[in-house]
């Protein structure tokens, strides 16, 4: 079988497009039960960034000796605005739209990644993946008027948050992959700068616009996020990976990692059918994408 890259490249692409597809939902029902995309955003980053240091300490000697101060930034960078600014957007989605429409949206990703990474990393544009993104602008097209998602209802409007999301993301894909491409990192160690980055990005704001929006919440909503941030721990440890690889094109690894709403949409119906609607509009335009 003649593959787009090694099956070990594709199955570190798919492995964080499952437990991505599967995280939207449990946040979605700490959101609906008094969290807020603030504090999901900020539970996960501390969490996941403790995971990393963590594992640094344990696995890797002398972790950072060889990084340049350039690659150091690009990290950071990725993390300030592909984590950070990305969470924060889709959390804020997932709250307005649903976990299945916001997941479906923030895979339009590709559209944004594919263009930077042949404007600016030189990657090829190929046929098949051209007419895929077309595909997935059609089935955003199909999402925009499905009318599922959260049952309190949402406007069009609406989607630009999970848009932004996806944008944001994208940037942080493309800056990760030029960052690895220098070869001074191990996606352990790039991924450790992102997610430290991330939180001091988002410390900074919880400081200037207050500790009330974090703290105080329901305890469940702490435990919920926090388990997410467990999970997103492995899956951008693996997303990492992939990109690593001499193979680990953008236009083949961002792609795989967004068949997420795939995933979300079936676990939508499963445990949020008294917060969402998944009717067939939602099911065909996740399809799509």
């Amino acid at each position: 079988m003649d593959l787009s890259a090694p099956l070990s490249v594709l199955l570190l692409a798919f492995a964080p497009a499952v437990m991505w597809g599967f995280t939207p939902v449990i946040e979605k029902r700490a959101l609906s039960g008094g969290g807020n995309p603030l504090q999901a955003s900020l539970v996960v980053v501390v969490v996941d960034s403790a995971i990393y240091l963590g594992a640094l300490a344990v696995f890797q000697d002398n972790p950072f000796s060889g990084i340049s101060l350039e690659t150091i930034g690009i990290f950071v960078a990725a993390g300030a605005i592909g984590t950070a600014l990305g969470r924060l957007a889709i959390f804020a989605g997932n709250a307005r739209v649903g976990a299945s429409i916001s997941s479906a949206v923030v895979s339009a990703r590709p559209l944004f990644a594919t263009a930077l990474a042949v404007g600016f990393l030189g990657e090829p544009l190929s046929a098949p993946t051209a007419v895929g993104i077309v595909v997935l602008v059609v089935g955003l097209g199909v999402l925009s008027v499905a009318k599922g998602g959260d049952l309190e209802g949402w406007s069009n409007r609406d989607l630009l948050v999970p848009l932004a999301a996806a944008a944001f993301f994208a940037l942080g894909n493309v800056a990760r992959r030029w960052g690895l491409a220098a070869g001074e990192a191990t996606p352990l160690e790039a991924v450790a700068i992102n997610e430290f980055a991330a939180l001091l990005t988002l410390g900074t704001y919880v400081a200037v616009v207050g500790r009330d929006r974090v703290l105080n919440r329901p305890r469940r909503s702490y435990l919920v996020f926090a388990a997410s941030g467990v999970i997103t721990s492995v899956a951008l440890l693996s997303m990492f990976t992939a990109l690593a690889a001499p193979e680990g094109r953008i236009a083949v690894v961002d792609p795989l990692v967004a068949t997420a709403p795939l995933f979300t949409v079936v676990f939508s119906w499963i445990w949020l059918g008294d917060l969402e609607r998944v009717t067939r509009g939602v099911v065909a335009g996740v399809v799509l994408v």
